[in-house]
C-alpha cells in the first residue's frame, strides 16, 4: 500500500472511531482528549467539553461566552438551585444536569476536559482544586478564592497539576490595560508611585446584622449544598442569589467583587506583588442615638484601604495603592476639569511626569490632562486578545485544547492568585478593625484599629497582630476539605 493510501486509510479509520463512538451520559459524539491519548492529547474535533458549575446568572453569562468562541461544547451543568439553573438548562438540553459538583466529578471525569466554576466565593477553591486534582483545566470567575490560604494552594496547585487555568477578570484580556501599559512603559507619566482605585460597591447590604427571622428554603435549592464549607446557619431570605456578598462567611465585600477588575492594570503594569504592608479604616453603622458599632459578621458599608508594595523594576521605589468604597473617591486630580467625570469606578495612576486614568477592566484609558489624548502617538506595541473581554474565554478554551504550557493566558493562577491574595490581605485588614479586646478595666478595646498590619508572604502572616491571622485560613464545615 502506498503512503497516500495508508494516510487516507488512517484518516478513514480515525472518523470511524469519531462517529461510533458516543457519551451516552451527555448525547454527543465527541470524545475528551485524554480518552483518546492522555492529558494534553488534541481531540480530533479540537473542541473543548465542558462541565459548568454555577450555571445561574454569572454563570449562564460565562458559559455563554465561552461556546460564542465556537469551541467549547457544554457536556454538563451543575447548579445547587434549579431556579438559577434553568436558562442554561434550557439552551443546552444535551448537557447531563447534577446538584451536587462532587458527584459530577466523580461519576462524569473521564467526560470533561475542563471546568467552569461560577459559584459564590466561598465555593471556588474547594471546586476548582477538585477539579485540578482530575488533571481539569478550570476557569473560576473573580475572586480567585475567599480565604489566602485558599488563593495560595490554588497557585500551587495549577503548577502541580499542570492544567491550563484562568481567573474570570475578563478586563485582563482587554485592550485598555494594553494602552497604559504602552503609555507607562513609553515613559508618559514617570515612574509611578501612587495609584488610587475605587468603587461605588457595595450596591448590597453590608454592615447589617444576620436576620434573626429564618425563611422556607426554596424547594428549587439545596440549602445545605449552598452552604457547603461554611458554617450552617438557617436560610433568610433574600440572601440569594446575589446578596450573599456582603457577610464574611460567604462574600468577600466590595473589593472581592470589583478589586480583580480594579487592581489588574496597575497590578500588570508595575509588575507587583502582594503587598508588604495594610492599614485601613472602615464606616461604622448607626445603632442608636448614641451609638455607633462595627458588626464582624457583615461587611462594613464603606472602607478606605492603603496597601504598600516593594519597587519593582517599573517601579523608583515603593509603591502605595490606595482601595477606596462605598462610594468613596480619591480627591479630584487638578489635570481633570470642572465638568469632567472621575466616574463610580476607576483607577488613578500618579506617576513622577504625570497621570493617567481609566474605568472598570481598564476600559477607556486616558492621559491626564485629557487634551493630551489628542495628539498622542504612542505605537501599539503589545499584541491584543482578539475579542478583547469575550476573547478572555476564548483563550482559555484555545489554551486548553493546546495543552499546558502551549499558549500565553491574560489571567492564570500564576497572575490571579497573587493579585487575590492582595485583595484577601487588604479583607484581613478590614476584618482586624473589629477584633475585641478587654483592657484592665473591662472596657472594649479595638487594637486592629489605627495599625499598620505587617505582611510576611513566605509565612502568609501577620508579623505585629497575631490576631488578624485567623483570616488567613478558615475552618472548613465538618464534612469539608480543601483536600490538600
Amino acid at each position: 500500500m502506498n503512503t497516500e493510501n495508508k494516510n487516507a486509510s488512517k484518516e478513514q479509520s480515525r472518523r470511524n472511531f469519531i462517529k461510533s463512538t458516543t457519551l451516552a451520559t451527555a448525547g454527543f459524539m465527541i470524545v475528551p482528549r485524554f480518552v483518546l491519548g492522555g492529558k494534553g492529547f488534541l481531540a480530533p474535533s479540537d473542541r473543548l467539553l465542558l462541565a459548568g458549575i454555577g450555571v445561574g446568572g454569572q454563570g449562564e453569562s460565562d458559559i455563554n461566552a465561552i461556546v460564542s468562541g465556537g469551541k467549547t461544547d457544554v457536556s454538563f451543568l451543575c447548579d445547587v438551585d434549579d431556579r438559577r439553573a434553568a436558562n442554561s438548562i434550557k439552551k443546552f438540553p444535551k448537557a447531563k444536569y447534577y446538584k451536587d459538583y462532587r458527584k459530577l466529578l466523580d461519576k462524569e471525569a473521564k467526560n470533561i476536559d475542563a471546568v467552569m466554576v461560577s459559584t459564590p466565593d466561598h465555593t471556588h477553591a474547594q471546586i476548582a482544586m477538585a477539579a485540578m486534582q482530575l488533571g481539569k483545566h478550570v476557569y473560576v470567575q473573580k475572586p480567585l478564592a475567599h480565604d489566602i490560604y485558599e488563593a495560595r494552594m490554588l497557585t500551587e496547585a495549577a503548577k502541580k497539576y499542570k492544567v491550563v487555568t484562568q481567573m474570570g477578570n475578563q478586563g485582563a484580556s482587554g485592550d485598555g490595560v494594553r494602552r497604559l501599559q504602552e503609555w507607562y512603559d513609553a515613559g508618559k507619566i514617570g515612574k509611578v508611585h501612587t495609584v488610587y482605585v475605587w468603587t461605588n460597591r457595595p450596591v448590597w447590604p453590608q454592615g447589617i446584622s444576620w436576620p434573626t427571622t429564618k425563611a422556607p428554603i426554596p424547594p428549587e435549592l439545596d440549602w445545605d449544598l449552598w452552604l457547603g464549607s461554611a458554617p450552617y446557619k438557617d436560610y433568610v431570605d433574600k440572601l440569594v442569589p446575589f446578596n450573599w456578598r456582603g457577610w464574611w462567611d460567604f462574600g468577600t465585600g466590595a473589593i472581592g467583587d470589583m478589586g480583580c477588575h480594579l487592581f489588574e492594570p496597575p497590578f500588570k503594569i508595575l509588575g507587583l506583588d502582594t503587598p508588604i504592608s495594610v492599614e485601613c479604616s472602615v464606616g461604622s453603622v448607626y445603632v442608636d442615638e448614641f451609638k455607633r458599632a462595627y458588626l464582624p459578621e457583615s461587611c462594613p458599608p464603606s472602607s478606605h484601604v492603603t496597601m504598600t508594595f516593594n519597587p519593582t523594576p517599573k517601579t523608583k521605589g515603593e509603591v502605595r495603592i490606595h482601595w477606596m468604597d462605598g462610594g468613596i473617591k480619591p480627591a479630584r486630580p487638578e489635570e481633570l476639569g470642572a465638568n469632567e467625570k472621575l466616574g463610580d469606578n476607576g483607577v488613578l495612576f500618579i506617576g513622577t511626569k504625570g497621570k493617567m486614568i481609566c474605568e472598570t477592566y481598564g476600559k477607556n484609558p486616558k492621559l491626564l490632562p485629557l487634551s493630551k489624548n489628542d495628539n498622542d502617538n504612542t505605537k501599539i506595541s503589545i499584541k491584543r486578545v482578539p475579542g478583547q473581554e469575550i476573547g478572555h474565554y476564548t483563550q482559555f478554551a484555545e489554551a486548553a485544547i493546546a495543552g499546558y504550557g502551549k499558549m500565553e493566558l491574560s489571567s492564570p493562577f500564576e497572575i490571579a492568585g497573587p493579585l487575590t491574595e492582595t485583595l484577601l490581605i487588604a479583607n484581613l485588614a478590614i476584618r482586624g478593625t473589629d477584633i475585641q479586646r478587654l483592657d484592665a478595666a473591662g472596657k472594649v478595646t479595638y487594637p486592629g484599629r489605627d495599625i499598620k498590619m505587617i505582611w510576611d508572604k513566605n509565612t502568609m502572616r501577620v508579623t505585629n497582630f497575631e490576631e488578624a491571622n485567623q483570616f488567613v485560613k478558615r475552618t472548613y464545615r465538618e464534612g469539608w476539605t480543601l483536600g490538600v
